[in-house]
């Protein structure tokens, strides 16, 4: 090569790094951490490329996360600042070895992740300290054991030593780790366990599951090989080239223990005959997959030695035929994998399903058959499966699926079948009684066929217990009669999208009978002409799917009759999604009741300008979705109901005018709220005006709105100045009275003035002006006059003090002057006195409000209303001082308690204190 090539060469490489170079350090600095993250006492520092081990953590993390690194070494010192730990991951760097004090260290370790490292040489030293671990994975080292390095691990519970080209099982020379549990061995350089490989786990009473996957040099297994382990529950060997001779071995080997579930995929199991399982005949096993193994043929009696399997997996085989004697002895078998295990190529021909093939199964529960390709399904093929429930048939390639008809199902009259599966199954028509035979049926899935008919409701006659029904997607092309669904009416979940062909407008509601339904799906229909009543009747209705439809016009101020409102009466409604449906506008009322609803989706649509009132309702709404639309404007008049208990808005990509009066409100909404919105940052951009186009509602200046503030203020201002008119007129109107009874009294009690007429200089004669009905005369002389005894007190009475002769009238006056208080024994009787009512009353008032005095004491007999007071006696309780209110107690034992509250109120002053 000469120099010109050379030096082009150069040129190209050096080319090359100038173009793909910042591309690709830009793309990984994108993805990687700067620092460790910590969280709930667990820190993080993975993919860091660290070279030793971060000083600067929290001393109390409990779980320290270093892999994917560049460590060699892991000394104890370097960790001795974290003594807490409790787990700790290595995995993924270039240790050569554990270090002996580690664990001394780390004295709280429980899990040590070692996995991927170049750990050699494992010593009993470097491990002996670590008496309290729980996990050890050293998957993925070179490891050479020298010794029993896992002696000392007497708490351990799972050992991983996966992926080290280990030649043997022997893990050491004497017995060790009693706690246990799981012990990985997979992917290593096996060829043959001995007798003796397993010896150093005989103590080890609580092993469970043992991975022996991806042996692929696996060739023999010497007699009693498992005898050591015979407690172990679970064994995998997926990818371990086992063959039906070694399987054959290795269930001899299996006989006698305690094994219940066997992993053999990918086996190069091919076929199966009555010899393959006999050694588990010995054995409780109830889990057998055989998936992924290519059989085509599975003898006669190949599972009678598996009398207790309740689960067996045939996924993704090439069987050709099942037989009446396929599955003889799986008496207690609850579920049956048969997914894609009967495959069609190009020159084969359908796989056979013979007459009774599953009637040995008579206690499966569940059958999956999902792209599988078998002839036909005739009256007998489902024979015997009394007590099945689940039926798996999606994707199956078979003739009989084309058009079901009322003995397409027959073989299942006695089964208590709850839940068909049959999307994508090429399914043309529906036969009337098609499904008559299930009359358990909860669950029917027909999505992604191609059935073309009017369904007029024969289609599901018999399916009374019928919950749920899956119609959506594929080539469907149904027309909905009044009748559709009347055979159905327990029915809660109706799925309709991308499957109708026709019109929903007619007279009755395909809809009418199906009271019970929370879930109807009318999504990808092309709906265009509905009537009010469509969905009248769905009272329980809870989620609505109706997108992708068109009825903008339905909702159209301008529509023939005004707007369709189709939603009226959904009021436990909680999710409605309408996206793109090409709607302009949103009538007031067309939400209107929905106040359950907690989703609402609008996206897609061309709305504008919205009415305040459209979301009113919408008080429980937590998610909304409105983005691709043509809103400009977000006012709280519009959304403030609907966001303020929102989680979470999706309202991006509109067309948003970032002025004061249309954004400054949704703005400062933005900045407060909780809610998570997606993409605020960058989808959310300004249209008008000019100065933020392009820009993100963000960076929107909310100071320059204070320039309204003048104008805000005197708005204010002169709101407050006519409400405080307002207010104030209707007070003198018809608070007036008590507004200068108050004033005398305040008046009162700040100056200590009073009127001359009212002076306490004065003479009295009586201390008090009894004022009663007579029918309470009984109470006045058995209660009050005794005072007078007593106490020295002089009680004026009309009935007893009165002069003969002189005027009733002038009387009253008089002595009401002479007297200190003016005392009313309040009960109904009093109030329905005239005399008391147009005469003592309005003089007692004229002593109160005239004179400013607190001269008058009301003592309450019976309870009376505060109106009934001021109607007929002019008085209010809220015009005396509290001591002047007295109520007569019921207790006896409160009586002298009352005549105290009697003395202190005919006792003090009619001035009134400051």
């Amino acid at each position: 090569m000469n120099w010109p090539d050379i030096i082009l060469i150069l040129l190209a490489v050096n080319l090359g790094d100038i173009i793909t170079g910042p591309t690709l350090c830009h793309a990984s600095q994108k993805r990687q951490k700067s620092e460790c993250q910590v969280r709930n006492g667990w820190a993080d520092c993975s993919h860091l490329r660290l070279k030793e081990i971060p000083p600067n953590l929290p001393w109390n993390i409990t779980g320290l996360d270093v892999s994917h690194n560049r460590l060699v070494e892991l000394p104890p010192a370097s960790l001795a600042t974290y003594p807490g730990l409790v787990h700790l991951d290595v995995g993924f760097n270039s240790l050569t070895k554990l270090e002996d004090s580690l664990c001394l260290t780390l004295g709280l370790l429980r899990t040590l992740t070692v996995q991927h490292n170049e750990v050699h040489w494992l010593k009993e030293k470097d491990l002996s300290n670590c008496t309290n671990l729980t996990e050890l994975n050293l998957a993925g080292n070179r490891l050479k054991l020298h010794g029993d390095p896992f002696a000392a691990l007497q708490s351990l519970t799972l050992l991983d030593v996966s992926k080290n080209d280990l030649k043997t099982a022997n893990l050491g020379t004497r017995l060790q780790l009693p706690s246990l549990v799981t012990l990985i061995l997979s992917s290593n350089s096996i060829s043959t366990f001995k007798k003796d490989d397993f010896y150093f786990l005989s103590n080890s009473s609580s092993l469970r599951v043992l991975h022996l996957s991806n042996l692929t040099t696996l060739a023999k297994f010497e007699p009693d090989c498992l005898k050591p382990i015979a407690s172990i529950y679970e064994l995998v060997m997926n990818g371990s080239k086992l063959g039906p001779s070694l399987t054959s071995k290795l269930c001899t080997e299996l006989s006698g223990t305690a094994i219940r579930s066997l992993s053999l995929q990918k086996t190069q199991l091919v076929t199966l005959d009555n010899t393959t399982f006999k050694g588990l005949g010995k054995t409780h096993l109830t889990t057998l997959d055989l998936s992924h193994n290519s059989i085509a043929k599975i003898g006669d009696g190949s599972f009678q030695w598996l009398s207790m399997l309740e689960v067996l997996s045939l996924e993704q085989n090439n069987l050709k035929r099942l037989t009446k004697n396929t599955f003889n002895g799986l008496r207690y078998l609850t579920r049956l994998n048969l997914n894609m295990a009967l495959v069609k190529s190009r020159t084969s021909s359908y796989p056979i399903i013979d007459d009774f093939s599953f009637q040995p199964l008579g206690a499966l529960e569940s059958l999956s058959m999902e792209k599988t390709a078998f002839r036909n399904i005739s009256v007998l093929t489902f024979a015997g499966l009394m007590s099945l429930r689940q039926l798996y048939l999606s994707g199956t390639s078979c003739m009989s699926l084309k058009i079901i008809t009322n003995q397409t199902f027959v073989s299942l009259a006695g089964s208590p079948l709850l839940m068909l599966k049959l999307t994508s199954t090429a399914i043309s028509r529906l036969d009337p009684g098609a499904f008559s035979s299930l009359g358990n049926l909860t669950t029917l899935l027909l999505g992604n066929n191609s059935i073309s008919q009017t369904l007029t409701g024969k289609e599901f006659q018999g399916l009374g217990q019928l919950q749920e029904i899956y119609l959506s997607n594929g080539n469907q092309k149904l027309i909905l009669s009044p009748m559709s669904f009347v055979h159905v009416p327990a029915l809660r979940t109706l799925m309709l999208g991308r499957a109708l062909t026709s019109t929903l407008y007619m007279n009755t509601s395909p809809f009418k009978p199906l009271s019970n339904l929370t879930i109807l799906d009318l999504s990808n229909n092309n709906i265009a002409n509905i009537k009010i009543d469509l969905l009248d009747g769905l009272e329980n209705l809870k989620v609505l799917k109706f997108q992708h439809n068109n009825l903008a016009r339905l909702w159209k101020s301008a529509n023939p009759g005004g707007p369709v409102l189709f939603l009226r009466g959904l009021r436990s409604l909680v999710a409605l999604e309408m996206d793109f449906n090409g709607l302009d506008e949103i009538p007031d009322e067309a939400l209107h009741g929905l106040t359950n609803l907690q989703e609402l989706s609008l996206s897609g649509n061309i709305l504008n300008q919205l009415r305040d009132s459209v979301f009113n309702d919408l008080r429980s709404l937590r998610v909304l979705r409105l983005q691709k639309n043509l809103i400009t404007s977000v006012r709280k008049e519009v959304f403030g109901t609907a966001l303020a208990n929102l989680s979470q808005l999706v309202m991006e990509k509109n067309p948003f005018d970032c002025t004061c009066e249309s954004i400054l409100w949704f703005v400062a909404w933005l900045n407060g709220t909780n809610a998570s919105v997606p993409g605020l940052r960058d989808e959310y951009v300004c249209n008008t005006p000019q100065a933020y186009y392009n820009r993100s509602i963000m960076e929107f200046d909310r100071l320059s709105c204070l320039d309204m503030t003048p104008f805000q203020a005197l708005y204010v201002l002169t709101s407050t100045a006519v409400l405080t008119l307002m207010v104030t007129s209707l007070l003198v109107r018809f608070q007036g009275w008590r507004i200068q009874f108050y004033w005398n009294v305040l008046i009162n009690r700040t100056l200590g003035l009073s009127d001359a007429s009212s002076g306490e200089g004065r003479e009295f004669n009586y201390d008090a002006y009894v004022i009663h009905a007579a029918k309470d005369k009984t109470w006045v002389e058995r209660s009050l006059l005794p005072l007078e005894a007593e106490q020295g007190y002089t009680f004026y009475l009309q009935d007893r003090d009165a002069v003969p002769g002189d005027s009733q009238l002038e009387s009253i006056v008089e002595n009401m002057r002479r007297s200190r208080k003016i005392l009313f024994v309040v009960t109904e009787t009093l109030l329905e006195d005239s005399m008391c009512r147009q005469f003592m009353a309005h003089h007692a008032l004229h002593q109160v409000i005239e004179d400013s005095r607190d001269s008058v004491v009301l003592v309450f007999l019976e309870d009376v209303q505060d109106y009934r007071l001021s109607r007929c006696l002019l008085l209010r309780r809220g015009m005396l001082r509290p001591h002047c209110l007295l109520n007569w107690p019921l207790q006896r034992e409160r009586v002298p308690a009352f005549h105290q509250r009697l003395r202190i109120a005919l006792g003090t002053t009619n001035r009134v204190q400051l």
